[in-house]
């Protein structure tokens, strides 16, 4: 009985099944056990297991919450969680243990969610899918075919093929909402700010790189926002705590929203086929339920974006893989990384102080401009992608022309990385699905600050057009 009710039930339903005494959190860390070792060599979604940390936890006395008692897995990218290794998905970092964890997960672990391990990643998180070469791919649970999203991929998958309900993600230029997408899941990317990173670290990427969740429902996703957001003093891009939980958000009407939406890319060209269809029915949805829906144009220099995005993270990547000489005691060398790991640190390397200066001025402004050319609408509806999922291969770490990586990468993010610039706080939701059987989010955008419309929207949306039914479908299983 237990496999059925976890397959079908989110986070916050069966922390209530643990609360109501149904069902203790003994049982649920080992059917999540028992799930990731029986899909898990199909899908590669986690590559370290935590069994025993989960069991002690689970045997001990948990905070109350929402999320309390719930099994969930780590993104192995950064986050320093008790003793657990951070390999981002490199290995040059295999081993690595951090000395301290990180304020992010130290909320996480008070709301009760119970970690049973660390989920799969590009290396570094340079690739919008979750291919490394030292895990091995992710496999999508739709298709084997398709990507499984990145840099949250291996998160995505875990929760798609319900090994967890609930998994830790980030998001630097699409990272919760691409896997997402492809996933059939729910993944917001908060404002930038809302949740601190900690306690040794202001922020990532000036800003850019968030952290979230992604998960089935968006009554869980508001659940895990409240447990892990709330700005520290001093953080250079401080937000107020919102008055009303996010959580008590997800049962608030929206009241009558003005939502805009695009028929075309940001450079003036029409969406893709699928993207055209997903966006129309979201916005037709969106106007049955009462929002004032019209028409608009979302646009910024797609290229220019591009460039400057990939010089600062370049310096960005650089400069870590120069302090791992101190933390490690060696230097990195071409060897020890992908191939496209090692060129975006050459290039790096190569760039000036004058120009990182003068890019994150650039960044700044044009994030400025989009806040300002949206904020007539309370809401912005694009695809998440601008066409259905990749192949697996397409975003192949192992070229060595940077530049058509960059550019493959560049080309998939076109509605994404422009709200890692702006700040602005952004959801898919898997309202869409491809003649293939194959999920398409659809992505909406809220103004600086107000998570809360987007959750009383997607939770307006949820009900209208449930989605836990058809995820379950999937044509793919292991």
């Amino acid at each position: 009985m237990i496999g059925e009710v976890y397959e079908n039930t989110d986070a916050v339903g069966l922390s209530r099944l643990v609360a109501s005494k149904q069902i203790s959190v003994q049982e649920l860390v080992e059917e999540a056990i028992r799930r990731i070792e029986d899909k898990n060599p199909r899908f590669n979604a986690v590559v370290f297991k935590t069994y025993e940390h989960a069991r002690k936890r689970a045997a001990g006395s948990l905070p109350p919450g929402p999320l309390s008692g719930v099994p969930f897995v780590i993104k192995d990218l950064f986050t320093q969680y008790e003793d657990f290794p951070v390999a981002n998905g490199s290995r040059f970092l295999d081993g690595y243990v951090g000395s301290q964890t990180s304020l992010f997960a130290d909320r996480m672990k008070a709301a009760g969610l119970v970690a049973l391990g660390k989920s799969n990643v590009p290396e570094m998180g340079a690739a919008p899918t979750t291919e490394p070469a030292f895990r091995g791919p992710t496999i999508n649970p739709w298709s084997d075919r398709i990507v499984p999203g990145g840099s949250s991929g291996g998160s995505a998958v875990a929760v798609a093929s319900a090994m967890v309900p609930i998994a830790d993600a980030s998001d630097g230029g699409g990272s919760i909402r691409i896997p997402a997408s492809v996933n059939g899941l729910v993944g917001l990317k908060p404002s930038r700010g809302r949740v601190p990173y900690g306690p040794d670290i202001v922020d990532i990427w000036y800003g850019s790189a968030v952290f979230g969740c992604v998960s089935r429902s968006v009554r869980d996703t508001a659940a895990f926002l409240d447990a892990v957001g709330g700005s520290l003093p001093g953080d250079p891009y401080f937000l107020p705590d919102p008055e009303t939980s996010y959580f008590a958000q997800a049962d608030t009407p929206p009241g009558r929203l003005k939502i805009g939406f695009v028929a075309c890319e940001p450079d003036g060209a029409p969406l893709s086929e699928e993207a055209a269809k997903a966006v129309a029915a979201a916005a037709r949805l969106c106007e049955t339920l009462g929002h004032n829906v019209g028409e608009t144009r979302f646009c910024y220099d797609v290229d220019g974006m591009r460039k400057t995005m990939r010089r600062v993270t370049a310096v960005l990547n650089a400069g870590f893989f120069v302090s791992c000489a101190t933390s490690l005691g060696r230097q990195v060398s071409e060897a020890d990384v992908e191939p496209v790991t090692w060129a975006l640190y050459q290039f790096g390397l190569g760039i000036t102080g004058a120009q990182h200066a003068d890019d994150i001025a650039s960044l700044r402004l044009m994030g400025r401009n989009i806040v300002q050319d949206l904020h007539g609408w309370d809401v912005l509806i694009t695809p998440t992608l601008p066409v259905p999922p990749r192949e697996r291969g397409w975003f192949d770490m192992s070229l060595k022309d940077l530049a058509e990586f960059d550019a493959r990468v560049g080309r998939n993010g076109i509605f994404t990385r422009p709200f890692n610039i702006s700040g602005q706080p952004a959801v898919s939701l898997p309202l869409h699905v491809t003649p293939e059987a194959l999920p398409v989010g659809v992505q909406f955008v809220g103004r600086i600050g107000e998570e809360a419309t987007l959750i009383r929207l997607g939770s307006q949306l949820e009900k209208a057009q449930p989605w836990m039914g058809w995820l379950q479908k999937k044509p793919f299983k292991a």
